[in-house]
């Protein structure tokens, strides 16, 4: 049976186990928190980003995992400018037109404000707008897709967070920690 590591990547490392393209400034990749040798992402998740990354040493087992017709959820907490309404998960449950086509339906719903680690830096502040959470659960893999459906409803996503993919969850992992569990997808 393969083994997965489950990764609770912080927010601005890459999802690589090098920075190819930054010679001047490196940034923070794996290899700042893993030594996971034969170990490849199996998906991707942005710079920007936070959460739930799952390697694997098994290559079919990456392809079934990243490739986007497993359809595999993907659930994420997303800080919203402004306050997140019935309407914006009805909205984003329907499916959103992007310009690369129109997504699939999701999943949403309203969350408060989730119990979770604080980020560095910490998402800029203004009295004057106000923030919210939703939970959004999709089966695709666009670009940046979260950041432009949230986007295209006028709802700038200002903090994202991968917490499950299929049935593994990020639960009890803080930024930078790991484990190796058995996996669920043959």
């Amino acid at each position: 049976m393969s083994q997965l590591l489950l990764f609770n990547k912080p927010y601005q490392v890459l999802s690589q186990f090098t920075d190819r393209d930054r010679i001047d400034t490196p940034r923070a990749t794996l290899a700042n928190f893993l030594d996971a040798p034969g170990y490849k992402v199996a998906g991707r998740l942005d710079y920007d980003s936070e959460g739930l990354l799952l390697l694997t040493d098994n290559g079919r087992l990456q392809q079934k995992i990243a490739n986007p017709a497993g359809k595999h959820w993907k659930t994420y907490w997303v800080q919203v400018e402004g306050i997140a309404t019935r309407e914006l998960c009805e909205a984003l449950a329907s499916g959103v037109s992007l310009k690369d086509g129109k997504t699939l339906p999701a999943q949403c719903r309203l969350l408060e404000i989730p119990s979770i680690w604080k980020r560095n830096p910490p998402i800029r502040h203004r009295e004057s707008v106000s923030d919210s959470w939703i939970e959004l659960s999709i089966r695709e893999g666009r670009n940046r897709q979260v950041r432009r459906m949230t986007a295209a409803l006028d709802f700038p996503t200002l903090r994202l967070i991968r917490r499950g993919i299929g049935p593994y969850r990020i639960d009890g992992l803080q930024p930078g920690d790991f484990r190796f569990v058995p996996s669920k997808t043959n």
